[in-house]
């Protein structure tokens, strides 16, 4: 099986690499004085240093819309949720170098698992996060890769105005590219959103950093190393 279009959107949920390079926030920790600059480096310095986050909403990259609803715990390499694209629904299980995915058997038939499609139907299917075709998922359950994508690329930044955005007070930081991203201005200088319009445009949410994450193994799954 090849979830063939992974590697793709992966970089559109970035909605970064081109869109924005950093983040920031706020009258409550100082950074709402900053340049554009200096705000982008001290967001991305707060979610460098968080353990875990839950990323949510819709990304597009070369009219391949992507949905995302994930908790993701670094510091436990686990993670969970769910991924969408051209219709196909993945669940998804993170635990230590074990990934977990779940869905239909047209799912499975999309990305190449041809007659086994029908037995992995509803099933949870076990594979290692590196080393197998499905494994480029697992890259979306790592945090160090997804604040790359989110924060990575730089180019001329400017600041914008200050609003509330999922009932969080945060500043705009604009990138010429198109992309604009909102920063808290509370508590630590953590994105809270990122946003761009257009063909390849699309928002992503950033919140409960530092929250929990329960994940557990689910049972029977089917393991691709034991399949003939």
């Amino acid at each position: 099986m090849r979830l063939r279009a992974v590697p793709s959107t992966l970089c559109a949920i970035a909605l970064a690499g081109t869109m924005i390079a950093g983040c920031g926030g706020s009258s409550g920790n100082g950074v709402e004085a900053k340049s554009a600059d200096q705000i982008a480096a001290a967001a991305r310095s707060a979610a460098e240093s968080a353990h875990s986050v839950t990323v949510s909403g819709v990304a597009r990259s070369s009219g391949v819309s992507l949905t995302l609803d994930l908790q993701i715990d670094e510091q436990q390499k686990a993670a969970k949720g769910t991924i969408a694209e051209e219709g196909f629904v993945v669940q998804l299980i993170r635990i230590g170098e074990s990934l977990y995915i779940k869905g239909d058997s047209s799912l499975y038939r999309h990305f190449g698992a041809g007659e086994a499609a029908k037995l992995l139907e509803g099933k949870w299917v076990k594979l290692p996060v590196t080393g197998s075709q499905l494994a480029s998922i697992g890259s979306l359950t790592e945090l160090p890769s997804l604040l790359e994508s989110a924060l990575g690329e730089h180019n001329k930044l400017s600041k914008g105005s200050t609003s509330t955005v999922n009932g969080q007070e945060a500043i705009a930081v604009k990138s010429a590219s198109g992309g604009t991203l909102y920063v808290a201005l509370t508590g630590k200088p953590y994105p809270v959103q990122f946003s761009r319009t257009g063909s390849e445009g699309g928002k992503v949410t950033f919140k409960n950093w530092n929250g929990p994450v329960s994940v557990s193994a689910p049972a029977n799954a089917v393991d691709v190393s034991k399949l003939p």
